[in-house]
C-alpha cells in the first residue's frame, strides 16, 4: 500500500488572481498532476495547494480508478488547504488551525499583528485498510520564501528581509507546535500499538528544529545507533523516514538550483518496521532518479502558467 504526500502547487481554474492565466495552461496543469497520480497510484495521497475545490474535482475526473478527495475546512487568506486523495472513503477526525492552548500567538508582520492560529488547518483522516484502520494527518508549514507587504517578494532592505524572514520561522515553529500536538491525540497512550502517519510540506528540511519538533522524544531515528533498539520514547515518538529514502532521490524541491528535501512523512512505532522503502518520484522510476524538478526562486509568480508542480511527490509502501 502506497502513502504520500504532494503540494499540487496552486491548484486553481483558471481566471482568479493565483491560477493559470488561461484554459490551455490549466489543462497541460492538470494532465501533468493526472499523469503523476496516475503513475503513482497511491492508496492515500496527502495534498497541499488546493485552491479550487472545483480544480480538485477537475482532477479527479482524469484519474485512473475512483478516487475520493477530502479538504480541511481552513484555508489561508490565498485559499489555498490542505487534504487527501484516497482509494476508498476517510473519516474524518480532526480538522484545526488552532495553536496548542498554552502557545501564546505569534508577531507575523510589522504591524505588531499577531496570530493564534496556523495559515492552514491540520487535517486528520481514518483510512481503512485491510488489516485495520490507519490514522494520517496532513499539514503544509509556512513557506520559507518570504513574501512583503503590497505583494512584494523583494524586501526594501536587508533589515525588512531578516524581519519578515524571523516572524516566518516563528510562525512555521508554532505551526510544527500544533502538528505535534494533534500527533499526540492520534497517538494516545502508546504508538507501539497505533498506525499513525503524519505527513505533508514542513517546508523546512530533516535536521531543521521546525521539522525536529514533530519527532516528540529524541532518539531511536533511523540511521543512527539507536534505532531498533526499544526505550522509553518509543510510545510517543514519530520516526521521519527520510533516511530510508535513497541519496540520489532525497530531495522534493529544487530551489535556486540546490535540492531539498521539504516534504516529509512522519510514522509511529507500529509502521515504521512495515515500511518495504521510500521514494520521491514515482516508485517504477527511481531507478535512477526522478523526473527533473524546476528549480523555483523567491517569486512563485514566474510559475503561474507552468504545467505540473514545482514539488515532487514523496512517498512509502507499507506491508502488512
Amino acid at each position: 500500500m502506497l502513502v504520500g504526500t504532494w503540494n499540487l502547487e496552486n491548484l486553481y481554474r483558471p481566471g482568479g488572481p493565483s491560477g493559470p492565466r488561461d484554459m490551455a495552461a490549466y489543462e497541460a496543469k492538470l494532465a501533468s498532476l493526472a499523469d503523476t497520480v496516475n503513475r503513482l497510484r497511491p492508496a492515500l495521497l496527502g495534498i497541499q495547494e488546493a485552491g479550487d475545490p472545483a480544480a480538485l474535482d477537475d482532477l479527479l475526473e482524469l484519474l485512473d480508478g475512483r478516487y475520493f478527495a477530502t479538504l480541511s475546512d481552513f484555508p489561508d487568506e490565498r485559499g489555498i488547504r490542505v487534504g487527501f486523495l484516497s482509494d476508498s472513503p476517510v473519516r474524518v477526525v480532526a480538522d484545526t488551525p488552532a495553536f496548542p492552548g498554552a502557545l501564546r500567538p505569534v508577531q507575523v508582520d510589522d504591524s505588531g499583528r499577531t496570530t493564534d492560529r496556523a495559515g492552514r488547518g491540520v487535517l486528520a483522516v481514518e483510512f481503512p485498510t485491510p488489516v485495520t484502520w490507519l490514522t494520517a494527518a496532513v499539514c503544509h508549514l509556512k513557506s520559507k520564501l518570504l513574501s512583503y507587504p503590497g505583494g512584494r517578494f523583494v524586501p526594501r532592505d536587508e533589515g525588512e528581509r531578516a524581519r519578515c524572514a524571523t516572524y516566518a520561522l516563528q510562525r512555521r515553529a508554532a505551526e510544527a507546535a500544533t502538528v505535534r500536538a494533534l500527533a499526540d491525540t492520534l497517538i494516545g497512550e502508546d504508538g507501539r500499538r497505533r498506525r499513525v502517519a503524519v505527513l505533508g510540506d514542513f517546508n523546512d528540511e530533516p535536521g531543521a528544529a521546525t521539522t525536529q519538533i514533530t519527532q516528540g522524544p529524541p532518539g531511536s531515528e533511523i540511521g543512527t545507533p539507536g534505532f531498533g533498539h526499544p526505550d522509553r520514547g518509543d510510545a510517543k515518538r514519530l520516526w521521519n523516514v527520510a533516511p530510508l529514502i535513497p541519496e540520489e532521490q532525497r530531495f522534493s524541491r529544487v530551489y535556486a538550483g540546490r535540492r531539498e528535501l521539504i516534504d516529509h512523512v512522519f510514522v509511529t512505532h507500529e509502521l515504521v518496521g512495515r515500511i518495504t522503502r521510500a521514494g520521491t518520484g514515482v516508485p517504477h522510476e527511481t531507478v535512477t532518479e526522478p523526473r527533473p524538478l524546476p528549480s523555483v526562486g523567491e517569486d512563485p509568480g514566474t510559475r503561474r502558467d507552468a504545467p505540473g508542480s514545482d514539488h515532487a511527490p514523496m512517498w512509502i509502501e507499507l506491508g502488512r
